[in-house]
């Protein structure tokens, strides 16, 4: 019998995971791939946490990435009130794939910022342009506290887009971070997050762990 997760054949990879072809909801995905971890986790924010979702393992499966693009984007259609979009823009890394499925579900472009080494601010380079006047709509993987997206939203109004919306696949701040434009999120979660020096988990003694694309 083969193992799952030996053959990258998208016949395989179906048969590992099933709720591809099932009506399985966006946390079923995230069960079914190992994606939903548990232990001591340093977030992006530099906020701790027990608990940790790994978009990336879900999205490693084109059936779910596509799925879950196409689902934001219909979540998205009544908050812009009908408007055309010109492009879909995503911070690296975590945010590419999902801002990918996004743009193709409106066969829009798709962009990605970068974090400029010098300035440490989010950018757009590999040739990337932004028109003034260009309707814009942020995708990210998982929302915090916002940072990264209020960089992105910040880095297109000033070279004259429109940010229309913004759209994610996890809210993690129980619908409580306003980025001063409306956004949508396919599950919004209640997570307890503490900072370093409140953490209980630092307190007993429980192993730190750094998971995603960029240091804290």
């Amino acid at each position: 019998m083969r193992r799952c997760g030996s053959d990258s054949t998208l016949a395989s990879l179906l048969a590992c995971y099933p709720s591809a072809v099932m009506a399985a909801s966006v946390m079923d995905l995230f069960a079914e791939t190992g994606a939903y971890l548990r232990g001591h986790f340093r977030l992006t924010s530099g906020l701790h946490s027990g608990e940790y979702l790994q978009c990336a393992k879900v999205l490693a499966i084109p059936a779910y990435a596509e799925r879950l693009g196409r689902e934001i984007a219909e979540k998205l259609k009544p908050i812009i009130h009908g408007a055309s979009i010109d492009v879909t823009v995503a911070p690296a890394i975590g945010g590419i794939i999902i801002g990918y499925e996004v743009a193709r579900a409106f066969a829009v472009r798709s962009l990605f910022t970068e974090r400029d080494g010098a300035s440490n601010q989010m950018a757009l380079r590999r040739g990337f342009e932004i028109s003034p006047g260009e309707r814009a709509i942020v995708i990210e993987d998982v929302i915090t506290t916002g940072g990264s997206t209020r960089e992105v939203i910040r880095m297109l109004e000033a070279a004259g887009a429109r940010v229309l919306a913004v759209g994610s696949i996890i809210d993690r701040s129980g619908g409580q971070v306003d980025l001063g434009v409306p956004r949508v999120a396919l599950e919004t979660l209640h997570p307890t997050t503490y900072s370093p020096e409140e953490c209980p988990l630092c307190k007993a003694g429980q192993r730190l762990v750094k998971p995603g694309s960029r240091p804290t």
